[in-house]
């Protein structure tokens, strides 16, 4: 009988609380209503600038992530990116030939900048217009298309590649496109398609650095002379640096703040953030000047301007876009954020996995090339699975851009985690390489992307400030499906329109927090193997996708607790906001590795570098679930969520040693599969080069190998005891003159030695190289 009554209570309780959440006007009377006045307290004002950051920009498949249960019909649906013939073409030729003119340590140790002749080539043949349409003159170019060429000229010179990959990324071009008006797009484009004119874009100030919003550059709407008429224009004072190009620019894109004091424009004081064009011989434009950045010897420098006057036309877009700077750069972030940096630290990890691949095989150590100890199998294997994944998270965000997507936080997790993985990579190859590493000269490979590696850490928008403030605190506001909706209904300046809003928003907002619990839940206690995939993916992938959306499921939820217990407050707790970006950001780059997988045909051979990049990640994953719940504030809820999250324990551990020796043995020797890895990578063809000797040593040791280890045999059985040339530089001699060997072998193995020794020599120079080094430096500034 009192069971009875209780489950009767209970079904009594479960009814009332049914009708109250279904019937709106007694929801929003009982609950809504005071949960809103309570939401719109603690809600921190938003600044404008916030604001247009946050609503910058697309939402595309990390909105699908964030909703706990991706459609991975619609990944897999998402058109590959491919070149058109004539893109392709200008890859095989135009590029290839930029790449041959280019000597990357004349440029960094000798003429400190790229040749006359190569700026005129890049000039000439639309690399700085790579972006702006056939009409205007320029290549129009897909953002793929783009991606591929900065990849390749980045294997080749830093020089090379940032010259040419800044004009076509956030800079006056893209700005014009987007926003300039006829007259500027009619004068401009055509001559920065072909190089007349050499972008840059001033954004940072030494007093803002990364919180760009704040530049203290100003400007004063004012009356002054121009070309010998009084108009209404700007008097503007500016103090940039770090301005990729601003050395040799002959127009600069300036960001700075306009105010209108004498009311000319309106009643607006503070008008915002504006972009105008100047052109170098502006009056009071103080450009020329030039940074070192690592040796990397792309021009990079300040410029300054005090009480330049200029006239309102010199704003992108007319007097009718001034105040709408921030969010026309916001807008066009994307481009350097998804192209510019990913693709060229893809570069670097391309060149790096091809020639220290290459080197571990021809250098041998105790009698076996390197690249079979196990010891560096395990740097290698981490070389080869992050290029693969590197690649997959370029090419697919690329071809996000030319889906006509502005995604700001895909954009952002890409930059972060493909330029960090680039430092591993070159730290890795570093550590293999060894002692021929750490020495510069002409012969040396890898060293340059190991000097030049902080630069990507640092430029469009500093890695840990991305991964701390950008990553997760951008994207729970854009992505999730319904934070956005109620930050915006609380905004609202009519509030009962805002309840009605915050009332839809907050009830479907609590029935996807419930629903991801119990989805959580359940598919950690069955291991996630009931969860649907399309059928058409590989077999061998299937397990993967049933996780991510397992991960995908805790993701979401794991988010909706800590903004419901912290509110604003986490945005301050920056170990949390930035783990809960890792989750966010591994499950993207888990999918990019597995669309590369399949849209590249389900190649088996690079199956271990697909299976070891998405054990890694996933681990990863599970590793930043970890963080954020131990760390958790409220102690009991964290409990509660690891209950939640891994019911049953963890899913991964680190990935096996099985399957990174496949990986590192892929590395060691030629294949398709490998040509698949490094398919940007420029490859002389001439031992003088030194990517080139890597490419003919490799070759010519796995020619000599079965003759050498005809000779180790014989050495074993004493036939080369007393002989005094049977050492590791002389072997092949010695096995010649004892009859071991034939004269084509003792041919193949001499060819080897050489090309070998090419390959370890370490460059060395005069003992007053710094004296002349010095001279040089200031023949250089003085000219």
């Amino acid at each position: 009988m009192i069971t009875t009554i209780i489950m009767l209570l209970i079904g009594v309780t479960l009814v009332s609380i049914t009708v109250l959440v279904s019937v709106r006007p007694w929801r929003q009377a009982l609950i809504s209503r005071r949960v809103f006045a309570t939401y719109k307290r603690i809600l921190p004002q938003m600044s404008d600038t916030e604001r247009e950051a946050l609503e910058a920009g697309t939402v595309w498949w990390d909105g699908e992530l964030f909703r706990g249960d991706p459609d991975w019909n619609k990944l897999l649906a998402y058109p590959v990116p491919k070149l058109s013939p004539a893109e392709q073409s200008f890859m095989d030729n135009e590029v290839e030939h930029a790449c041959a003119l280019v000597d990357d340590w004349k440029v960094t140790s000798e003429d400190f900048d790229m040749s006359p002749e190569a700026w005129q080539y890049i000039k000439d043949k639309g690399f700085l217009g790579m972006i702006i349409p056939k009409q205007y003159g320029g290549l129009e170019f897909s953002a793929f298309a783009h991606s591929q060429v900065v990849t390749k000229l980045s294997t080749r010179c830093s020089a090379l590649s940032v010259s040419v990959m800044v004009p076509n990324s956030l800079g006056p071009a893209e700005l014009l496109l987007h926003y300039g008006t006829d007259v500027q797009k009619n004068h401009y484009l055509p001559r920065l398609a072909k190089g007349v004119e050499v972008p840059a874009f001033a954004l940072t100030s030494p007093w803002a650095g990364s919180d760009a919003g704040s530049i203290p550059d100003v400007g004063v709407v004012c009356k002054g002379v121009w070309k010998g008429q009084e108009v209404i224009g700007m008097r503007v004072t500016w103090d940039k640096r770090y301005i990729t190009l601003g050395p040799v620019c002959t127009l600069l894109g300036l960001a700075f703040h306009l105010y209108d004091p004498d009311a000319l424009l309106g009643d607006k004081k503070h008008i915002g953030i504006t972009c105008a064009l100047v052109p170098r011989d502006t009056p009071g434009a103080d450009i020329g000047r030039r940074h070192v950045p690592l040796n990397a010897m792309f021009m990079n420098g300040p410029t300054r301007g005090k009480d330049v006057f200029m006239p309102l036309d010199y704003v992108i877009g007319g007097p009718a876009m001034v105040g709408h700077g921030w969010r026309m750069l916001m807008e066009c972030l994307a481009a350097g954020r998804s192209i510019s940096l990913p693709s060229s630290n893809a570069g670097m990890a391309q060149l790096t996995a091809r020639t220290v691949g290459g080197y571990a095989r021809v250098r041998s150590q105790f009698k076996m090339a390197i690249g079979r100890f196990e010891g560096v199998e395990e740097p290698l294997t981490r070389i080869g699975a992050y290029t693969y994944m590197m690649d997959a998270v370029r090419k697919m965000t690329a071809g996000a851009i030319d889906l006509g997507e502005r995604p700001s936080v895909v954009s952002a997790i890409a930059k972060y985690h493909v330029t960090e993985r680039a430092r591993q990579v070159v730290n890795d190859g570093m550590d293999i390489v060894g002692g021929k590493g750490i020495c510069l000269g002409p012969s040396n490979f890898i060293g340059r992307a190991y000097q030049q590696l902080p630069i990507g850490i640092t430029v469009e928008g500093a890695n840990i400030l991305t991964r701390s403030m950008i990553l997760f605190g951008q994207g729970a506001i854009r992505c999730h499906p319904y934070v956005l909706k109620e930050m915006k209904a609380a905004y609202n300046p009519d509030t009962e329109q805002g309840l009605l809003d915050f009332d839809e928003a907050f009830f479907g907002h609590a029935g996807f927090t419930l629903k991801h619990a119990f989805g959580a839940l359940a598919k950690g206690l069955t291991g996630s193997r009931f969860v649907p995939v399309p059928a058409n993916v590989a077999p061998e992938t299937r397990r993967y996708y049933q996780q991510l959306t397992r991960f995908s499921s805790a993701f979401a939820f794991l988010a909706d607790i800590s903004m419901l217990v912290l509110g604003g407050e986490l945005k301050r707790r920056e170990k949390l906001s930035a783990r809960l970006g890792d989750i966010l950001s591994m499950l993207y780059l888990c999918s990019a590795t597995l669309k590369r997988y399949e849209s590249e045909g389900r190649q088996q051979a690079d199956a271990p570098l697909m299976h070891w990049a998405m054990w890694d990640t996933m681990y990863k994953a599970q590793m930043a679930f970890d963080g954020v719940i131990a760390n958790f504030p409220v102690r009991w809820i964290g409990s509660m969520l690891y209950r939640i999250v891994f019911p049953l324990g963890h899913p991964y551990d680190v990935p096996s040693d099985r399957i990174g020796h496949q990986v590192a043995k892929l590395m060691i020797e030629p294949s398709a599969a490998r040509d698949r890895l490094t398919a940007e990578t420029y490859l002389p063809k001439v031992a003088s080069e030194p990517v080139g000797a890597v490419e003919l040593a490799l070759l010519a040791t796995i020619e000599a190998e079965p003759i050498e280890a005809r000779i180790r045999a014989a050495e074993k059985t004493g036939a080369l005891a007393d002989n005094p040339d049977a050492n590791v530089r002389d072997l092949a001699h010695a096995a010649f003159a004892a009859g071991i060997v034939t004269a084509a072998e003792y041919a193949v193995l001499k060819r080897r030695n050489e090309l070998r020794d090419i390959v370890i020599r370490v460059d060395d120079f005069p003992h007053h190289l710094g004296q002349s080094r010095q001279e040089a430096v200031v023949h250089k500034a003085a000219a």
